[in-house]
Parts: structure tokens; sequence; C-alpha cells
């Protein structure tokens, strides 16, 4: 009778048994499914490019970016400078922790007021900075030693820069010099 008793006993508790494991089997796979796709969101907001550039060509269509359309003044060779605050980046080298530091001076098209492009650019200094230290992060030690490789990183800062900036296709930043690099 005891036996009797226990096998009843175990067959009534398997139905809550294969519910649960019912329900687990589902509910994991969908909390794993929801949990990567916040994720890979979250990634994207945080290391997109496209929203930096978007929030320039917002900034530049309402006009707090006015250009000279004057074609004679762009020629005249006249240019401005724009001070960046130092960047640091530790390198992307295997095994060993160095870093650079490197400060910018950006040259500006005299198309630009300086007013306006000061003003704009102080604005715009976080994403530039941000950038800065992605693309430097990236870089290896033998990227940005001699005179051939950093003149390469200034092209590539100069280009990404204005394409950032000034997604017109118009470049109004002549060079980006260094006014700082240091590494460690």
């Amino acid at each position: 009778m005891a036996d009797q008793e226990g096998i009843e006993n175990q067959q009534n508790a398997d139905p809550d048994k294969k519910s649960k494991r019912g329900i687990l089997t589902w509910l994991v796979p969908v909390l794993v499914v929801i949990l990567c796709a916040s994720a890979g969101f979250v990634m994207g907001r945080l290391f997109g490019t496209r929203g930096g550039a978007r929030t320039a060509s917002a900034a530049q269509q309402d006009g707090s970016l006015e250009t000279k359309q004057n074609p004679s003044a762009e020629g005249d060779g006249k240019s401005w400078y724009y001070d960046m605050e130092p960047v640091v980046a530790n390198l992307n080298e295997p095994g060993v922790s160095r870093y650079a530091r490197v400060g910018l001076t950006l040259e500006m098209d005299n198309s630009v007021e300086q007013k306006d492009g000061t003003v704009f650019l102080k604005e715009k200094t976080p994403l530039l900075k941000h950038w800065l230290t992605l693309y430097l992060s990236n870089q290896t030690l033998e990227d940005i030693r001699g005179e051939k490789n950093l003149r390469h990183v200034q092209a590539q800062i100069s280009d990404s820069f204005n394409q950032g900036l000034f997604p017109d296709g118009k470049t109004h930043i002549k060079r980006v010099l260094f006014k700082e690099l240091s590494i460690q």
C-alpha cells in the first residue's frame, strides 16, 4: 500500500515538474535574446559614428555654423587655429601597457568665421575627443612611429573630423597639427 501511495504521489508531482521545465526551456532563450539585442543596441549607440555625423549635420542646418559664400575669401590663404585639449589613450599593444597623449591644433579655413567656428568646435569637442580616443586605441606603436606614419595619422584624423563635422563635403579643416605627442 505504501508503495502505491508513493507511486501516485510521484505521478501527481511529475506534471508540475514538466510544466516548470517547459516554461524554463522557453524562458531562458527568450531572456538571452532580449539581453543580447539590448546590449547590441547600447553598444551601437555608444560606439556608432553615424550619430555624431547626424548631430553635426543638424547643427549646421540650424545655422549654428555659417560659412562665407564669397569664393575670393577662400583663396586668400588666411586661416585660423583651434587648440584641442590633449587626449590620452592606451595603444593596441598586446602584453605591454603603452599609452599615447596627443594634443592637436586644427587649422581652419577662413570660409568659417573664427567666432562662430570656435563656438561650434567647443560644442563638438566631446565628439572629437571620443573619436580620437577610439582611433588612437586602435593604433599600434609601429602605426605612429616615424614621420611617414605620423603624416598618415594626421591625414586620417583630418579627413574623419571633416566628414563628421561638415557632412556637406566641404573641407573646412585644412590641417591637423600635433601640438603635443607623447608615447610611453
